[in-house]
């Protein structure tokens, strides 16, 4: 015996719920469930944002904020115009949670507690009489005349519509793939590079403004660095691991690294500027104070690593060590082996190809009446709640279409 529904939602995370809550509320006639295949829903919601869930950026400028967006900045446009983070901050509030902005941008729950965005969709869910159904995991999708069949392991469930908001499921997206969709492979997005280098060693924990690129390729970023134990990371690295995700997956995260320590200077400039520094303060000892803004310990490092002993005077610097200490400042290489997760916010760059969906509504151009939310699609972000942000644009987009057409 199948149960039927107007809509289902396969997902129970955040992308599923706010598109859920958002149909409910535009017809609360509308009789709906969320299958969600594991015991718990929002899993993903509770340990984002280390437990405090980044819920949005606070850049209110749709052109803006798709330049967060290595893949999915041209098909975000349109969207972000309909709803954007103003709009989240918007909603959160007409649901009884207020939202704050840190320093860096990144908006959180005012309690800093992920709890808070779980409890107001659970309540807001219950309120509207949505139907979570959990441990059903499903076995297998058709059209059959105007409804979705949609076979769990447990049951049958027919719906007018269905909204995928599946995340980044290997096996829903083969089930989609059966269906004449186009999967983009997944790879990692969002890691820091593993290197072993002298220069480096013992210096975990520094910081520094600095610019770097892959060498070979377009690949760069610029921004604060920051040594680890296992080797570089911080907003730089994770910029050009975003955008990078897939080339340097061909690479298998094999690859130099060229970083300049100094952001804003090539080595030319550096030069001159060191050339300055001798005349200034001959009778000094190069490695005693960093004339740049960045710690002591990191200019001692680069200083030692362009051939210069520790008791040298700026007057005794000969010009073949000034150009080699300009070279280490500005244009430093450092062999990448390998690559780490970065904290608990693993995000994978591949699903459905966005060719294959209509952006004004979310819904699929190959198979009428299914729609898309959140990360079953092809876009990702960097970290500081952009991924959310897209999950909650193409749910509030995809309820909206979809209240219009039943």
């Amino acid at each position: 015996m199948s149960k039927s529904f107007d809509v289902i939602v396969a997902g129970g995370g955040a992308a599923g719920f706010f598109t859920a809550i958002n149909i409910a509320e535009a017809n609360p006639k509308l009789k709906i469930a969320i299958l969600e295949r594991g015991k718990e829903v929002l899993s993903k919601v509770r340990i984002s944002g280390g437990g405090r869930c980044n819920v949005t950026h606070a850049c209110f400028i749709p052109n803006d904020l798709v330049k967060f967006y290595p893949r999915g900045e041209k098909e975000l446009k349109g969207p972000f115009n309909r709803f954007c983070s103003g709009d989240t901050i918007e909603w959160f509030d007409r649901h009884g949670v207020e939202l704050k902005i840190e320093e860096d941008g990144r908006m959180f729950p005012v309690t800093d507690s992920s709890q808070t965005i779980i409890d107001c969709f659970l309540e807001a869910s219950k309120k509207l009489g949505i139907q979570i159904i959990m441990g059903e995991s499903i076995k297998s999708l058709y059209r059959a005349d105007s409804h979705w069949k949609i076979e769990t392991n447990k049951e049958v469930f027919l719906a007018e519509k269905l909204v995928m908001a599946t995340g980044s499921n290997p096996k829903m997206w083969d089930m989609l793939a059966e269906m004449g969709h186009t999967i983009v492979s997944p790879v990692p997005s969002l890691f820091t590079f593993n290197i072993k280098d002298p220069r480096i060693k013992d210096l975990m924990g520094i910081s520094a403004q600095a610019s770097v690129n892959v060498k070979g390729t377009k690949l760069q970023a610029a921004g604060p660095l920051l040594i680890t134990h296992w080797g570089m990371s911080g907003p730089a690295i994770l910029r050009v691991s975003a955008w990078g995700a897939r080339e340097l997956f061909d690479k298998n995260y094999q690859f130099t690294l060229q970083v300049n320590w100094l952001k804003d200077f090539n080595t030319v400039e550096c030069e001159e500027e060191l050339k300055e520094l001798k005349e200034q303060q001959p009778k000094k000892t190069v490695t005693k104070q960093s004339p740049y803004d960045f710690p002591n310990r990191l200019w001692q490092s680069l200083v030692n690593a362009a051939g210069i002993q520790p008791e040298t005077r700026w007057a005794d610097l000969s010009k073949k060590q000034l150009q080699a200490l300009a070279e280490q400042l500005t244009n430093g290489e450092y062999q990448v082996n390998g690559k780490s997760t970065f904290k608990e916010e693993f995000v994978t760059a591949g699903g459905i190809d966005l060719k294959e969906v209509n952006f004004k509504t979310m819904e699929s151009k190959l198979l009428p009446g299914m729609y898309f939310a959140g990360e079953v699609l092809n876009i990702d972000a960097i970290t500081g709640g952009f991924n959310f942000q897209n999950a909650w644009t193409g749910g509030y987009i995809a309820a909206h279409s979809i209240v219009e057409k039943l």
